[in-house]
């Protein structure tokens, strides 16, 4: 699968042999194989990458849409420059220990051919083996609905009927670019030529441009910083409200790490992978820094809490003149049209992969003349479209969908990263020959990613949890229907008995709470 806003550069990956795609909302729609997720007869040759290719193509597999909202989404949290850094901080720590277990996971574990969410299913068993998959699949779809919103918020600048990018013509600009995508993947399109490319540009230019520009012109002022630094738009809201409300947005901007070590396979020397992967990674927070350090130091947070989406443009103009945000709103369109394409395949061929490995109902399973997977096709932007309804008659915004979209995608990582440290723990044997380092360090990566997923599911806030609660909870009809259909037991142990009372019990709170008015969406 190759269409997406931050694909590899230098190799594509057939989606029909992908057995469970990657998603990376962040990274503007990657669309990549997981660790172990290659097809059991695939053979795992090695390729020509050496260490700067590999390096380049995981920045690329990460970066994507979020960057461009970065500067105004920690803003609009009422954080100040310290909170936003220490979040920075706790984000830089957690993400790293994610990126070092599902790297560790992909060399002892290769035969879990299922993917992220058959981690879950090896640690813990099917039913959260299932849930693993259902959040990736809710995440992915939640992922288009959000791009749908920031798309035709940079549309806006050129053509202002669209204004914020959730009124009326941008759901019926979206849902019509949906549906065109969903007739191209229904005739067997998966792979546009010259997409990649296109996007990689539209992604990297502006970004980089902005930078240098803030820094070379010396629009950076560091009266400006130290006073965001000190306070931010909201004043009252206390420190530590303020550091959990940076972080959704800072996972947001990560999501898709997991795939990060999907290219391992393409290195010309196994050992690079590893160096590769950290190298990317200091290299992708560093330019995450850098927009927000500097986007701090050009206008006062509470300016840039107002921004519209994208809030880089904004900055930009602010600093240099129209010419900036019309580069930065350009950049973003040509590259989320293609992230939706490739979204549109990705959310669909997910579920589609997880019905054929006995995990999703058999209907998802099938497919069209072509070999398209049209019953996940048309379900899935039926969801879709279903969102983007209620994003016209709520106040649910970009942010909204992004932040339910990450919320979505973090049971997967706690689950893989809880199996990891369960792994160090009870079967320190499998490590040896397979990863380098001191078993200890391995463990502390596993346990500081799970309390980071933790946490950042804590950090999601009371909204998140009900509304994530209310999208896992059909689930467990769908588990229940895909077990009757191969004649399997279901819900066999207490974990799972008890997984399925919480998820009951918080759904039913999550209605009486948005019945009553005391969460609003």
């Amino acid at each position: 699968m190759s269409v997406s806003a931050s694909h590899h550069p230098a190799s594509t990956v057939n989606a029909a042999s992908v057995a469970a795609p990657t998603v990376s909302p962040a990274g503007g729609g990657e669309v990549a194989t997981t660790p172990g997720s290659s097809a059991p007869d695939t053979p795992q040759t090695h390729g020509g990458l050496g260490i700067f290719r590999l390096v380049t193509t995981v920045i690329t597999l990460i970066v994507g849409g979020g960057v461009f909202t970065l500067a105004g989404d920690q803003a609009a949290g009422g954080a100040s420059g310290a909170a936003i850094l220490t979040a920075w901080s706790i984000s830089g720590v957690g993400v790293f220990c994610l990126v070092m277990t599902f790297f560790a996971l992909s060399r002892i574990k290769p035969e879990l051919k299922g993917g992220i969410y058959s981690y879950a299913s090896a640690g813990f068993g099917d039913f959260l083996g299932f849930n693993s998959a259902w959040g990736y699949w809710i995440s992915a779809l939640l992922c288009t609905v959000s791009f749908s919103a920031l798309l035709c918020g940079a549309l806006a600048y050129f053509f202002p009927i669209f204004e914020d990018g959730t009124n009326l013509p941008s759901v019926i600009a979206a849902s019509c670019l949906i549906w065109f995508y969903v007739f191209l993947v229904s005739r067997g399109i998966k792979e546009a030529t010259g997409v990649n490319a296109v996007i990689t540009i539209s992604k990297f230019v502006p970004i980089f441009v902005g930078i240098t520009a803030i820094i070379f012109l010396q629009k950076f002022d560091p009266a400006i910083f130290m006073a965001n630094f000190a306070q931010g738009a909201d004043p009252s809201l206390p420190f530590f409200d303020q550091v959990s409300n940076t972080m959704m947005v800072t996972i947001w901007v990560f999501v898709g790490i997991e795939g990060a070590v999907a290219i391992s396979g393409r290195a010309k020397k196994e050992r690079d992978v590893g160096k590769a992967t950290i190298i990317a990674f200091v290299c992708v927070l560093s330019i995450y820094l850098m927009v927000s350090v500097l986007s701090m130091g050009v206008m006062p947070l509470a300016d840039l809490a107002e921004l519209p989406n994208p809030a880089l443009a904004g900055v930009l103009e602010h600093a240099v003149g129209p010419w900036g945000a019309t580069l930065i709103n350009g950049g973003v369109v040509l590259s989320l049209v293609g992230a939706m394409l490739g979204y549109t395949v990705l959310s669909s061929e997910s579920p589609y992969e997880a019905a054929e490995q006995g995990v999703f109902i058999k209907a998802f399973a099938k497919t069209n003349k072509k070999g398209a997977p049209i019953v996940t096709l048309i379900v899935t932007n039926l969801i879709v479209e279903a969102f983007l309804i209620v994003m016209l008659f709520s106040d649910s915004t970009y942010q909204f969908f992004y932040t339910l979209s990450a919320g979505m995608i973090l049971l997967p990582y706690l689950l893989s990263a809880a199996y990891f440290a369960k792994l160090a723990f009870t079967q320190p044997e499998s490590f040896k020959g397979k990863v380098g380092g001191n078993l200890t360090l391995w463990r502390i990566f596993g346990i500081f990613g799970v309390v980071y997923s933790f946490f950042l599911a804590f950090a999601s806030g009371a909204v998140g949890l009900t509304i994530m609660s209310l999208l896992y909870a059909p689930g467990i009809l769908m588990y229940i229907k895909g077990k009757k259909e191969r004649g399997e037991p279901y819900l066999k142990s207490t974990l799972d008995k008890v997984v399925v009372a919480i998820i009951l019990a918080a759904a039913l709170v999550s209605i009486v709470l948005i019945a009553t008015g005391a969460v609003v969406i």
